[in-house]
């Protein structure tokens, strides 16, 4: 290049998974910095998976309280939502995590710059009016929320703003049949607002289990979501405080907020790549190799921007890989097959593995054992909920090929199942394990007879 390098690895994007690289590579003595823009932690700290779930907890208590009646408890009062406090705590939360994203780059010896970052070539990177030369580049952005142009679009809001709203609306429209469309539409439902979910497709959640889906659905309809699909949303106007929304299936929907939850891309806009050989998909997000590399020799990608599997665990784990390529023995490698994965809806889905679906296509031969019971909780609580687990096999091998779970804690039990799953278990491994009585887990390991 003719001249000397500032930076070893140049980060850009302080999300989880630029943040573990940057540390990870200044543990091995590089010299590291890392830019960023917006917040420290990326989408999953600030706008995404933590703040979702302290909603998602906050959602479930009023079932909670109507549940202990049966147990002999008695309110004093009917309990009332603060809105404001909810939000507030959540946010002090969420500052509290960012000082620790902070500490960490710190204490690794990185250098965190605060300023948007673009690439001006190969090796230089510009923020603030300064450009660094860096031998190696990371682009570690993340996504962003999409939402489509239609008319009244710009009424909408993004999943992004769902964590600051000023109060909570009495009625609300979700548009979207993705996790994050079901999961504030469990969240909105829970916190007392009426909620419509409108997709335009005719089934939700599309890329798991189909006979799993059913049983969510099911579960959000029985706990008061208004679940309309094959609609698409036409138009939306605004008169006032109020939000008509016109649709192409039913009457129109008057209501105070519509989130529109149709999908994240790559964030990408305006990053300078232009300057370089990088080659990016139609949809915008990155191609790499297995290492990760860009089809430029010194620039590599990691995280959602790539577009793989869009989980925080998953960017985490490339950034172990990439860092290993590039410093280490370079012997690392990550599978992208049996990823466990929870959707925080209402009932709670887990799963891991292949669905039925899936594994139809791929194997000639399996079996499908289904469990479906009302768990412990409501047999004095008297609420509606209920758990569903299923187990794929394969009946040549006897391998467990998927582990789904719709219901209560299912996050908890599913990431135990991912270890056997990723082991290799069988379904005799299950059988000769011995259950945790009373649980719902001990389920899982006591499904004998074949349900097909």
């Amino acid at each position: 290049m003719g001249f000397e390098f500032d930076y070893d690895l140049f980060v850009i994007g302080a999300g989880s998974g630029g943040v573990r690289a940057a540390r990870m590579a200044a543990s091995k003595g590089k010299k590291v910095a890392i830019a960023e823009e917006r917040y420290l932690g990326g989408t999953c700290v600030n706008v995404g998976c933590v703040p979702k779930k302290l909603f998602v907890y906050a959602s479930q208590f009023p079932e909670l309280f109507q549940a202990s009646s049966g147990f002999g408890w008695s309110l004093a009062q009917q309990p009332t939502l603060d809105w404001a406090t909810l939000r507030d705590n959540k946010t002090a939360e969420i500052e509290r995590l960012n000082g620790i994203y902070n500490s960490l780059i710190d204490n690794s010896g990185a250098h965190l710059i605060d300023g948007r970052a673009t690439i001006a070539g190969p090796h230089l990177v510009s923020v603030n009016g300064e450009t660094y030369k860096a031998r190696t580049i990371l682009i570690a952005t993340g996504g962003w929320p999409y939402i489509p142009d239609f008319p009244g679009s710009e009424h909408v809001l993004s999943s992004n703003e769902m964590f600051f709203l000023d109060k909570l609306p009495e009625k609300a429209v979700v548009v979207g049949g993705g996790y994050i469309a079901v999961e504030f539409a469990g969240i909105l439902n829970g916190l007392g607002v009426e909620t419509h979910l409108v997709y335009r497709g005719p089934k939700l959640l599309k890329s798991f289990d189909g006979e799993m889906v059913d049983k969510i659905i099911h579960g959000m309809v029985a706990k008061g979501v208004n679940v309309h699909l094959n609609t698409d949303i036409n138009q939306i106007t605004k008169a006032a405080e109020t939000l008509s929304v016109a649709m192409s299936n039913g009457p129109d929907i008057e209501a105070e907020l519509v989130l529109c939850a149709t999908g994240r891309q790559a964030n990408t806009a305006n990053l300078g790549l232009e300057t370089t050989n990088v080659l990016m998909a139609d949809n915008g997000s990155i191609q790499v190799d297995r290492n990760f590399a860009t089809a430029e020799p010194s620039i590599y990608a990691i995280g959602d921007v790539i577009d793989r599997v869009q989980l925080t665990p998953v960017a985490i784990q490339e950034a172990m890989v990439l860092v290993d390529h590039l410093y280490g023995d370079g012997r690392a490698v990550i599978d992208y097959r049996d990823i466990p994965t929870a959707v925080f809806c209402q009932p709670e889905f887990d799963t891991v593995g292949l669905s039925e679906e899936q594994a139809r296509e791929e194997y000639e031969d399996i079996s499908i054992y289904l469990s479906d019971f009302k768990p412990m909780l409501q047999t004095l609580g008297g609420g509606t909920d209920r758990i569903s687990m299923k187990l794929v096999v394969d009946n040549e091998s006897d391998i467990v090929l998927g582990c789904h779970m719709v219901g209560e804690h299912a996050a908890e039990i599913i990431q135990g199942m991912g270890i056997a799953i990723k082991a290799g278990a069988t379904k005799a491994h299950f059988d000769a394990t011995v259950g945790i009585h009373p649980s719902a887990a001990e389920e899982f390991v006591t499904m004998r007879e074949k349900t097909r």
